[in-house]
């Protein structure tokens, strides 16, 4: 990847386009299903300028709890894109809403006072549901609800490959009925950095705008288009990630700690004292951070099978310390353990 990025042919991509960066935008596009895409620094300012492009001031959105635009990007949807944030129950599981959700939420239009309601927003795969995945016809039927009911939608894609590589679907599969996705180069994917926003020749055009009064354009691209590209070709090897998070799952389970079946690469762990547990990992030198109230641990590329192993060792049984690193054990701890930070 790093020789890739040396190695790329470059423009300015703020005057003219990048050859490099426009290789990457139009082959993206091909994979979504889309008339066009743009590349933005970060998942974040993708997403972001979607919203900007749909939403005027005054208008409410609707997204499913716990959605990366709610909760992970520092109200940039209301701060910038003037968006009144509407969460959704999972109604339809883990980090799924249904046709008849949407319907109800989208509601009748108001008298002049009230807020409209005019986006949808869906995450697939969904972060905080522990990475779950939304099938084509589940999509479909709920983007063909948001039209339905007069609502734009935006797909936040950021893991998308692994959902599509889930199940076995080409990604276009998972973006019917959108109006706009991201997807992120770097989730399980390597690249150092970068995202692709995708929609209508038309949304790209003012896209390009908003990027640009974002601060996210940049001149010589093609040495981080570079890494995106390298990075697409990377993608079936997100199965290694999904076989290993099921094996580290399983070995939690046989040691007492409870979780959910990952779908994908996120393991999400029920602990009575996640900053204790967290803390507990740390010392063990397994990093994890929190996620939903839960512990959240994620597999990818940088790891094998034998890290797996090692990381089930260190952190052990739920109801005994695991060694530290030099072997010794500890004993646990059964006061309250003081909160992080």
């Amino acid at each position: 990847m790093r020789a890739a990025m040396a190695e790329a042919e470059v423009g300015d991509d703020v005057l003219d386009r990048d050859p490099t960066m426009r290789a990457l935008e139009e082959r993206v596009a091909g994979y979504l299903g889309a008339a066009d895409a743009l590349w933005t620094p970060s998942g974040s300012m993708g997403n972001l300028i979607a919203l900007m492009s749909h939403l005027r001031r005054g208008d409410a959105f609707l997204a499913p709890l716990g959605a990366h635009v709610l909760d992970a990007e520092l109200g940039t949807a209301a701060w910038l894109a003037g968006g009144m944030p509407r969460p959704m129950e999972h109604d339809g599981g883990p980090g799924k809403v249904t046709p008849d959700a949407v319907r109800r939420a989208a509601g009748p239009e108001g008298p002049y006072f009230t807020l409209r309601t005019t986006l949808l927003c869906l995450e697939n795969t969904h972060n905080a549901a522990g990475g779950t995945v939304t099938r084509p016809e589940e999509h479909a039927t709920v983007a063909a609800a948001a039209k339905a009911a007069g609502l734009a939608v935006h797909l936040d894609g950021a893991r998308l490959w692994h959902a599509a590589v889930k199940l076995g679907v080409p990604p276009a599969a998972l973006t019917v009925g959108a109006d706009t996705a991201q997807v992120c180069l770097s989730k399980g994917l390597g690249a150092p950095v970068g995202s692709v926003v995708a929609g209508s020749a038309n949304f790209v055009e003012e896209a390009r705008r908003l990027r640009k009064m974002l601060g996210g354009g940049v001149r010589q691209g093609g040495v981080l288009a570079a890494a995106g590209l390298v990075a697409l070709d990377r993608v079936d090897r997100l199965a290694e990630d999904h076989e290993r998070a099921t094996t580290l799952a399983a070995g939690l389970r046989e040691r007492g700690w409870r979780l959910q079946d990952p779908e994908t690469n996120i393991v999400l762990v029920d602990v009575a004292d996640l900053p204790g547990t967290l803390r507990r990992f740390e010392e063990a030198g397994v990093r994890a951070s929190a996620m939903s109230g839960k512990v959240r641990l994620m597999t990818h590329a940088d790891l094998t099978d034998a890290d797996i192993g090692t990381a089930l060792a260190r952190i052990g049984p739920l109801e005994t310390a695991p060694p530290g690193r030099n072997g010794t054990a500890r004993p646990v701890s059964r006061g309250r353990s003081r909160p992080a930070g």
